[in-house]
């Protein structure tokens, strides 16, 4: 317990050290044109959470079943189960995106400003703001940039593989034409549990992509159609692997 304790103070050490180092580099991308500087933005995450992962000892693992084509853009959608989730996204996906983020996360000093300078932010709570969001998400698929989405919204706290999808993300895919790339994160929550920072463990850490779900045929009629389609791949996808360990 003591070991964890100590390990942990050093992780998030190391954590708010490396942000601070990024910073700068923040900062000269937010006087790129809207495209570069978000691309800027996850070349340099993906840099943080590399050497991040590096120093704590968590292995990162994409497991090569069905990666998507560099040159195409999809929305991308993903089981959420812990903060560590967020590195998972960056060291995984090597094209063009941008993430769908809950607002209250630029709250965190530092994290907050990166966070919002790179994520597309969501409040739920807000109609409008809900919204905005789904413009600038429409916005960034129409400049072939892929999106990514949790369809559960928040952390999937019950003992099932996943939680209730919302609609938003299955519904962005009909109306512009976008296929969807279904993504498990199958030991975030191992290495940090969404209940506590001091849970934090060493370890590996896998992706998988599962073979895209093309959107021909589906219309605004089929949302809920498509939803239970993806809900279903992937939680078959999370039963597999927890069967083969």
């Amino acid at each position: 317990m003591i070991l964890r304790l100590i390990y942990s103070i050093y992780a998030l050490l190391v954590f708010i050290i490396l942000m601070l180092l990024v910073l700068p580099l923040v900062f000269v991308s937010l006087f790129f044109n809207e495209v570069k500087r978000g691309n800027s933005i996850y070349k340099i995450c993906k840099l943080w959470a590399f050497i991040w992962y590096l120093m704590v000892g968590i292995r990162h693992k994409t497991l090569n079943e069905a990666l998507p084509e560099p040159d195409r853009h999809y929305i991308f959608v993903a089981n959420h189960i812990s903060y560590l989730d967020i590195t998972s996204i960056v060291l995984s996906i090597n094209q063009p995106y941008r993430v769908l983020g809950k607002a209250e996360m630029i709250r965190y000093p530092i994290f907050g400003w990166i966070y919002k300078a790179a994520v597309i932010l969501v409040d739920r709570s807000n109609a409008r703001a809900r919204e905005k969001s789904v413009r600038a998400l429409s916005a960034a698929l129409n400049k072939g940039i892929s999106v990514f989405i949790f369809p559960e919204g928040t952390f999937n706290e019950t003992d099932k593989p996943l939680k209730s999808f919302y609609d938003g993300a299955f519904r962005l895919a009909i109306q512009t034409k976008t296929p969807i790339k279904p993504v498990l994160f199958l030991d975030t929550h191992k290495r940090l549990h969404f209940n506590s920072i001091f849970s934090l463990k060493p370890g590996v850490s896998r992706t998988v992509f599962l073979p895209e779900i093309k959107i021909d045929g589906y219309t605004s009629n089929n949302v809920i159609e498509l939803k239970e389609k993806v809900f279903q791949v992937m939680n078959d996808g999370l039963k597999r692997f927890a069967d083969n360990g």
